[in-house]
């Protein structure tokens, strides 16, 4: 698989291309997937896959100051997802980058001039500034610079549409199992493993600290399962939020692992968060902190060790 970045990578060779966000590269996105690799076998080219950084709801949230949606999935874990399902080429722009194109500058640069011959889109994909361009102009522009359009299948389930937006619900819900049965997976978070304050190891509950490259549609505190770099698999206690307790300003996921001792500073970890056991809140003391703690550790194990296939020991 290749990652190219930019809008000046050079394509030697025609290829089929698919544009979209595929925050979480949910079910859906799976089989429009699918559907462009069926057509690339059957046309014996290489399927590429277009992403845009930041997503462009982000773009204009930042640029009217206003919250983005949270984001299902870093660019990192959204390029493993997608090298996971066999996609040849992965192509990210700058968003601003693409912003003030036309809908005819954006044919022109981003599909002929890189040799797309075939195209793969949903009915309703817009694009260029102020969204001009839609399903309609690429055909008609397909049809005169000589490549093909192709609309991407709507997929639902329990009747409704599968999209991002659906899951990041069903996640603020805490409905795991709802977003599991969207996304194809569990729900996971992943990251990297920081230094930190190293508060809970002085308090007795040691915890591994990931810094999170986007904020999360969930917060609170979970009991969660933890695959390790050897994919290993341990039951544990995560808090995703600030902090508020020690005065943390920036959202974190700190995630206590049961039956584990070791080191794993700057190793990535997964962790998958299992049951809701409460939001976060601020307490006076570090004393009530901890006696907090102990009492989500405890209902950890128990609510952990409820689930059908984990063991907590």
């Amino acid at each position: 698989m290749q990652f190219l970045f930019g809008r000046h990578v050079q394509f030697r060779s025609p290829h089929v291309l698919t544009i979209g966000n595929f925050d979480g590269v949910h079910v859906g996105h799976q089989r429009v997937i699918s559907q462009a690799q069926d057509l690339a076998k059957r046309l014996g080219l290489p399927l590429t896959v277009l992403l845009f950084e930041p997503q462009p709801k982000e773009f204009f949230a930042e640029k009217n100051g206003s919250e983005a949606p949270a984001r299902l999935m870093s660019l990192r874990t959204k390029v493993d997802a997608l090298k996971a399902l066999g996609v040849d080429v992965i192509w990210c722009l700058k968003f601003s980058d693409v912003r003030p194109m036309t809908a005819e500058s954006f044919v022109r640069d981003l599909v002929v001039d890189k040799q797309v011959a075939h195209m793969v889109v949903g009915d309703d994909f817009r694009f260029g500034c102020d969204r001009q361009g839609d399903f309609s102009y690429l055909i008609q522009q397909g049809a005169q610079l000589g490549f093909s359009i192709e609309q991407s299948a709507t997929h639902r389930v329990e009747g409704s549409r599968i999209s991002s937006s659906r899951i990041r619900h069903l996640l603020k819900s805490h409905d795991f199992d709802g977003a599991q049965r969207l996304l194809g997976r569990p729900y996971a978070l992943c990251g990297r493993v920081i230094y930190g304050q190293q508060l809970g190891r002085k308090i007795g509950f040691p915890t591994a600290n990931i810094a999170l490259s986007n904020s999360p549609p969930v917060r609170g505190v979970f009991g969660c399962t933890v695959t390790l770099p050897d994919e290993q698999v341990v039951g544990g206690v995560a808090n995703i939020g600030s902090r508020p307790t020690v005065s943390g300003q920036q959202v974190r996921l700190e995630v206590h692992l049961h039956a584990f001792t070791g080191e794993l500073y700057g190793q990535m970890l997964s962790v998958t968060p299992r049951v809701f056991i409460r939001a976060e809140q601020k307490f006076d003391s570090l004393e009530a902190l901890t006696e907090q703690i102990r009492i989500d550790n405890d209902m950890a194990r128990q609510l952990l060790g409820s689930l059908t296939g984990f063991e907590t020991e």
